[in-house]
């Protein structure tokens, strides 16, 4: 992918969302933009596809929680609203890993780095962290990582 490949989709899906009157996902896409343009003002940097995953990733990762707290709170409605955010969002990210591709890179990684208790969960992140970021929820690598080196 070229540097401006993500970037350049996400402007061209807000013509279409502004065109076809789609307002819901037109405020999703903004909001997207705005935290690029946001990251590239204060570092004054042209974010790459990369940085770009990792901004959105980091959206994804904020929504979850939001849904979580507003689910307990009993608020479904305020949930509701962040999973369609987050479907927006996640249009744009990676596909997904499967639960058994992050079984064998969680394996793999455990393998590589002879981790063999709880203390050695840093390094197993360290390796998957970059592999995985934005193709699967953190969190539940972090607990399918946990249970590896329980046993």
């Amino acid at each position: 992918m070229s540097a401006e490949l993500l970037k350049d989709r996400v402007k061209a899906d807000m013509k279409t969302a502004m065109k076809s009157g789609d307002k819901s996902r037109l405020a999703v896409i903004r909001m997207i933009l705005a935290a690029i343009k946001q990251i590239e003002v204060d570092e004054r940097i042209e974010l790459d596809d990369d940085r770009t995953i990792l901004v959105l990733d980091k959206m994804l990762k904020q929504r979850r929680e939001s849904i979580k707290q507003f689910r307990d709170a009993g608020r479904d409605d305020l949930a509701d609203n962040e999973e369609a955010e987050i479907e927006v969002i996640q249009d744009y990210l990676p596909k997904p890993l499967s639960d058994e591709e992050i079984d064998v890179m969680v394996a793999k990684a455990v393998a590589d780095t002879q981790a063999a208790s709880i203390k050695d969960m840093g390094k197993v992140m360290g390796i998957l962290k970059p592999q995985m970021t934005g193709r699967a929820d953190m969190a539940v690598v972090s607990a399918r990582i946990k249970a590896s080196l329980g046993s």
